[in-house]
């Protein structure tokens, strides 16, 4: 299954692979999701032969294996990818199958391959284009924003803004997957392209909720940000007020969503400082053992009380994200939202959908957001989103 008959028989590549699955899957109208977890040196493909919009009620324990992309507004439909074929690359080549579903993927890889050299990277793309958001128009929504905060309205609100970018000539796919592997080794690392979503590349280092063996629960909160400095001892990082309570503000509001459903029984871990790239965030970390506390779909019901969470958003959550509604100029649609592998290996693992770019052709958009309190100065909260929008740019355009 490694090599193909020619005159001089080879190893075909992982990035080889991915960008051949990826073009199957768009020839013939499939949907398809590649993915790396943090710190995991495996990576996973999926195409899905038609994809499904499944209501937010909807129980992810109930899905078959699968991935999933839903939008900011938690209203919307979300996107389900239901792993019709799926493969898993380890050391840079296609591993052996381990189950009937990678035995029936590498059965159909083989009447597929013999098109290797002949499928061009291609990729399905949206018509909604939203234009740059100007620094004046986003640093008048910022003080916006702190005037709502003083007036009582809200503590906290996230407001975002699109970044418009041409790609390069050579822009590759796969090769921008794998730079973002490397690069990124503690985030999600992930592409998406259906035809209902477009296509979307990102590495999104916070988890928003996390099932291990329908035993074990996981979430973060993730806030605060400044900038790595390479050798930097995270021991000696500094954080002002603005930044601890912002993160604080993220933990208040898990915790409150635990007592909605009267959920006592849960760990605690931080704040500590983490390294996502080239920023540095404050991290603390819950879980829930849901075998103790009898809640098997404890998954489905936080993944509802969280999204949208105050990380992206604010707090409250509604006048917050009626700010927003009225303020940004542009439509999140996937930036914000959620992400990721559903019932996989028997894991859950969704994440925020944060540093991540719209892919269109010959330009993509890029999404960056930034949380304001009473403490905000506008213009450092537009160069945190200089900071973030860095993550991505560095990939597609820095070479």
């Amino acid at each position: 299954m490694e090599t193909i008959a020619s005159e001089s028989p080879r190893t075909i590549s992982e990035s080889e692979y991915l960008s051949f699955l990826i073009g199957c899957a768009v020839d013939n109208n499939f949907s398809v999701a590649v993915w790396r977890l943090p710190n995991d040196d495996s990576k996973h493909l999926i195409i899905s032969r038609k994809h499904e919009l499944i209501q937010a009620q909807l129980p992810l324990e109930d899905l078959p294996c699968g991935f999933i992309v839903a939008p900011f507004d938690a209203t919307g439909d979300r996107i389900f990818l239901k792993a019709d074929l799926t493969f898993t690359f380890s050391n840079n080549l296609l591993r052996a199958p381990e189950n009937t579903l990678e035995t029936t993927s590498a059965t159909w890889l083989q009447t597929q391959i013999s098109n290797l050299e002949g499928v061009s990277q291609k990729y399905y793309r949206q018509h909604y284009r939203p234009d740059t958001t100007e620094k004046e128009t986003y640093l008048n929504v910022v003080e916006k924003g702190i005037h709502e905060i003083e007036k009582g309205t809200f503590e906290k609100v996230v407001p975002s803004r699109a970044h418009r970018i041409t790609l390069p000539p050579d822009f590759d796919i796969v090769q921008a997957f794998q730079r973002l592997c490397d690069g990124y080794p503690d985030a999600l690392i992930t592409f998406v392209s259906t035809p209902e979503s477009g296509s979307w590349l990102g590495a999104t280092p916070e988890l928003l909720v996390s099932v291990e063996d329908k035993s074990v629960f996981k979430t973060v909160a993730l806030a605060g940000t400044q900038a790595y400095v390479p050798g930097t001892r995270l021991k000696d990082v500094g954080w002002t007020q603005k930044d601890i309570e912002e993160q604080a503000l993220v933990e208040r509001y898990i915790i409150s969503c635990f007592k909605k459903i009267r959920l006592r029984e849960f760990e605690e871990h931080g704040p500590k400082t983490v390294i996502a790239g080239n920023l540095l965030h404050l991290k603390s970390e819950f879980k829930v053992d849901m075998v103790s506390t009898n809640f098997s779909q404890l998954g489905s019901v936080m993944l509802q009380l969280l999204h949208p969470t105050s990380a992206v958003c604010g707090v409250p959550l509604e006048p917050s994200l009626e700010f927003l509604h009225a303020n940004e100029d542009y439509q999140r649609q996937f930036y914000s939202g959620y992400l990721g592998p559903v019932n996989f290996k028997n894991n859950i693992d969704i994440f925020v959908n944060l540093r991540c770019a719209q892919l269109l052709g010959d330009q993509a958009i890029l999404y960056a957001g930034a949380g304001v309190t009473a403490d905000s100065i506008p213009e450092q909260e537009w160069e945190e989103t200089e900071m973030k929008l860095n993550t991505l740019l560095q990939v597609l355009v820095d070479k």
